[in-house]
């Protein structure tokens, strides 16, 4: 039997061993078998064997402790019965569709994937995997070994990556995008219009009487109406497009192939439409909208400034209502 570990790049256990198991340079019977099983057993990283039915022949005491499963639960029984249960991150099963053992006994090709297998104790472990081919010496494949490692930390870097970059890019008040993402989706979307032509539309909407809010209810009060304007007006925009928190009571939706008008009267509509009940007493927010299409050559900060003009008019024509485009 021939089984090699090949080395794995940044563990100091896999790539300083490379296991070579041969029954004439070993010796034979249990002598053999126990001397590369206790180097094996060594290893905090998990290993298993399979033979060409992929029922598992061996489980070193790494892969009890990633997983929970001894090896006496285990040996014996075939990997894809239900046991680790290893999935990809959408949630398919990989021991039903796409299992690297099986691949990796078809071409001699060894695979390394980031997988979840299933804990003994029901919870999910993300887990990176090495697979590679067992051969005889006629170079005939016999069976597979599988080293599995937690990558829980990898994981959790890549969340907290996540993290915070919705933290640099999301208003944390309304949970709509902030002023810098707003300024970068308008960019990608005015880029977008010169080059493919696809009408780019600005509402810019503020709160009316937002201050009024403030002094007669309190800031709680006007940070509650901030939350039910930005979710009624993000709930009714077409999934692609955008909402952004410009700044204090000032919301920005860029819409791609849109009737501005329509639009615009149809959130001013909306918003209206909205009571808050606050201590006894009802809120009813009403918003005024500024509209403006993409010309020709527009840069992002003059349609912006377009918008607003058209803001201030609807400001000054009597509030909830819109203006443009």
């Amino acid at each position: 039997m021939n089984v090699e570990a090949n080395a794995w790049q940044g563990c100091p256990q896999l790539s300083l061993i490379t296991i070579e198991l041969r029954n004439d340079s070993l010796g034979t019977g249990a002598s053999s078998d126990d001397f590369w099983r206790r180097i094996v057993d060594t290893m905090s990283d998990g290993v298993y064997l399979v033979d060409m039915q992929r029922k598992i022949t061996y489980w070193n005491k790494g892969a009890s402790d990633i997983s929970g499963y001894s090896a006496e639960e285990v040996i014996g029984r075939a990997c894809q019965n239900n046991l680790l249960i290893h999935t990809d991150k959408n949630g398919c099963q990989l021991c039903l569709h796409g299992c690297p053992l099986t691949a990796t006994f078809g071409d001699k090709v060894g695979r390394v994937m980031d997988v979840f297998l299933k804990h003994r104790n029901g919870h999910r472990v993300p887990v990176s995997v090495r697979t590679s081919p067992i051969t005889d010496a006629n170079g005939r494949v016999t069976g597979g070994v599988e080293v599995f490692r937690e990558n829980s930390a990898q994981i959790a870097a890549l969340e907290k990556a996540v993290e915070m970059e919705q933290l640099a890019l999301i208003d944390p008040l309304t949970l709509v995008g902030n002023r810098r993402y707003t300024e970068k989706v308008l960019q990608e979307r005015c880029d977008n219009f010169n080059r493919r032509g696809e009408k780019v539309v600005v509402l810019f909407a503020d709160i009316d009487r937002f201050k009024a809010v403030n002094d007669t209810h309190g800031h709680d009060a006007g940070d509650a109406v901030l939350k039910v304007v930005a979710r009624t007006l993000a709930n009714n925009l077409r999934p692609f497009d955008f909402l952004g928190r410009w700044g204090g009571e000032e919301f920005v939706a860029i819409l791609t192939n849109a009737d501005a008008a329509r639009a615009a009267e149809r959130c001013c509509a909306l918003v209206r439409s909205c009571r808050l009940d606050w201590g006894g007493k009802v809120i009813q927010p009403t918003i005024s909208i500024g509209a403006a299409v993409c010309q020709p050559g527009e840069s992002p900060v003059a349609l912006i400034a377009r918008a607003d003009a058209h803001l201030y008019m609807a400001k000054q024509t009597g509030r909830d209502r819109s203006c443009g485009p």
